[in-house]
């Protein structure tokens, strides 16, 4: 193989791919990118950690068509030191790869490209297409509410389903069991009966990364066991996560009728200051709410005590209640708009938080004890 690519497109392709090569692999092919250089010009770059595979296509001047694999993170490491708009020649043979820019050479080691694996996607029955600026506002809105926990691994993703809401939408789901974030869109034709899918942590931020890039829409395939984004230039494909999701509609409030109404901002900057005596195990922050003010108070052993009065539409009975002031101020970093809805039931039950009644995404959180 043979081929000259630009330093920029080598870099920005590098840089997508090689994030989903894992650090320490006991298996040394996934530590590889697959270079596949063919007759017309085209490169194609590819990597996977078995569960999550990305392939980029980028041009070149391709001399000597071939294939081969070369560690990832060292290929992009000197792809990032090269001088910037140099033209990089590559060369792959004997079990080595010359990597050539103005007067910088290395020899890198390769593995055989048949030891590469691909991810068997089989049949994809269903298919469809989303804008991209809603795959964004979907990911945006809800991935910061995906469970960490290990153990509870079907709330390690983000939950897909369609549903009759009366009129046919694509919901979008994820919680940690202390908060749940739900975005709802218009079904894109092709999505009838899908069945209900938990995209992994892991390919959402990937995609995400991804999306930055793309104008228009993506193409999206999916089975019960995996599902193929196509970008234009770039393909993911990755498993899907193999459980059932809770039904979480059971937790969304319907029945919340203190209804406080807040500008976003002011909410959000009075609960971020109050909160800096917070300790960092509990990160509590106590709401006193009575009519059109909001009293936000923390109480700290170690540090003190801190109380802010953020000014708001209320005129339903008093109430006090407390939140963990990071995931609060996770959701408030959500709104757009400059009115918060904040649906108020006591002390101890969910509370719901949305824009206004037409929003797209609502918002539960957990009270705490405080």
């Amino acid at each position: 193989m043979k081929a000259t690519i630009e330093r920029a497109t080598l870099l920005k392709s590098l840089g997508h791919v090689q994030s989903v090569v894992e650090r320490r692999n006991t298996i040394p092919i996934l530590s590889n990118v697959l270079i596949d250089a063919s007759a017309d010009g085209t490169i194609r770059l590819m990597a996977t950690d078995l569960d999550l595979q990305i392939v980029e296509n980028v041009q070149a001047q391709v001399e000597v068509a071939g294939a081969t694999t070369v560690s990832a993170h060292t290929l992009f490491d000197i792809a990032r030191k090269l001088p910037e708009g140099s033209q990089v020649r590559i060369e792959a043979a004997d079990g080595k790869m010359l990597v050539q820019a103005g007067r910088a050479r290395f020899n890198l080691q390769t593995l055989p490209r048949d030891d590469f694996p691909v991810i068997a996607e089989g049949p994809l029955p269903t298919s469809f297409e989303l804008p991209a600026t809603a795959l964004v506002q979907i990911i945006d809105k809800t991935r910061f509410a995906i469970s960490t926990e290990e153990t509870r691994y079907y709330l390690n993703g983000i939950f897909l389903h369609v549903a009759e809401d009366p009129a046919p939408v694509l919901k979008a789901a994820a919680t940690d069991g202390h908060r749940l974030a739900r975005v709802t869109v218009a079904r894109p034709d092709g999505a009838e009966g899908m069945p209900d899918i938990i995209i992994p942590r892991k390919c959402i931020a990937e995609l995400r990364k991804l999306l930055d890039e793309v104008d228009g829409s993506v193409h999206i395939d999916l089975s019960p066991s995996k599902i193929r984004f196509d970008l234009g230039n770039a393909v993911l494909t990755s498993k899907l996560i193999d459980g059932t999701f809770p039904d979480y509609s059971r937790v969304i409030p319907t029945g919340n009728d203190k209804l406080l109404k807040i500008d976003p901002r002011s909410f959000e900057e009075g609960v971020d200051r109050v909160a800096t005596i917070a300790t960092e195990k509990t990160r509590a922050v106590k709401m006193a709410v009575e009519k059109d003010k909001i009293t936000l108070s923390v109480t700290s052993p170690e540090n003190g005590t801190a109380a802010e009065e953020v000014p708001g539409d209320y005129s339903s009975a008093p109430i006090e209640i407390g939140f963990n002031a990071r995931y609060l101020l996770d959701i408030l970093g959500q709104i757009e708009g400059d009115s918060v809805e904040v649906h108020l039931a006591d002390a101890a039950a969910p509370t719901l938080i949305r824009e206004g009644e037409k929003a797209t995404a609502l918002y539960v959180l957990m009270p705490m004890r405080v």
